[in-house]
């Protein structure tokens, strides 16, 4: 047992070690099912975007199409697990550490985080309700185009919806990972600032991600301007970084 004095290092004490089933103990094994889960959603979320589809414009129609039925529902499963099992932790982070009671999320470190939960959020939805369900028809596409079937009619919509919210991801995991990770390092320098200062810093948080989010669900054709951050993953990155600053930047002025 991890309170044994026997498996102590020599410069701990008893009163030190974490006891893993309290209080404390439920905010370690949360946190880390939570890194754990996070990463395989985030890594999946890369591979798919920077080097899944991409190499898949490269393919024989034949190869992609198998290689659609076979590698990319086992991809997903992880996935979409990965990005509930994520969200579930985190939340399980906050009613450990009871940060779901009081005036945590009015403190710099509170609204902080909660643009990371906002942020982490959206994308949880864009994988459910928007990846997923249209991954289902591209996949149920190369069954039918396998066994001898014409293409669905929707096939190339639901491809470019789930490439759009995809897109969208990648692009919002940037600002996400930053306010997660960063909050506890960065937040703690800022004053709390007022009612009319946090709701400025929302109001304008929200229109940003609202007008990502929209420009996503629409799915604007290939060579859209308002697709620029999109179309190539080089603009995702530097749209997620410029994203990162703005956030970054209106806390500076607002706190």
């Amino acid at each position: 047992m991890l309170g044994s004095g026997g498996f102590l290092p020599k410069d701990m004490s008893p009163e030190a070690a974490v006891e893993i089933f309290t209080q404390e103990g439920g905010v370690f094994l949360s946190r880390w099912a939570h890194y754990l889960a996070g990463v395989t959603w985030i890594g999946l979320l890369y591979y798919f975007n920077f080097v899944q589809v991409p190499t898949f414009a490269e393919f024989e129609a034949g190869t992609r199409t198998e290689a659609i039925r076979k590698l990319v529902p086992r991809a997903l499963w992880w996935f979409r697990y990965g990005a509930l099992l994520t969200v579930l932790s985190g939340f399980l982070i906050l009613v450990f550490q009871d940060q779901t009671e009081g005036d945590y999320f009015k403190t710099t470190p509170g609204i902080s985080i909660s643009v990371g939960i906002l942020l982490g959020l959206i994308m949880f939805a864009n994988v459910w309700l928007v990846i997923w369900p249209n991954q289902k028809i591209l996949i149920a596409n190369a069954e039918g185009l396998a066994a001898g079937n014409e293409a669905l009619p929707n096939a190339a919509a639901a491809a470019r919806k789930a490439a759009c919210a995809s897109r969208t991801n990648a692009l919002f995991s940037i600002p996400m990972l930053f306010f997660m990770g960063a909050t506890s390092h960065f937040a703690g320098n800022y004053e709390n600032g007022e009612g009319g200062q946090r709701a400025i810093y929302w109001a304008l948080v929200v229109l940003i991600v609202v007008v990502f989010q929209a420009i996503a669900l629409t799915a604007p054709a290939v060579g859209k301007p308002q697709a620029w951050h999109i179309d190539q993953h080089r603009n995702t990155i530097i749209a997620g970084f410029v994203l990162s600053a703005v956030l970054i930047l209106l806390f500076e002025v607002l706190f």
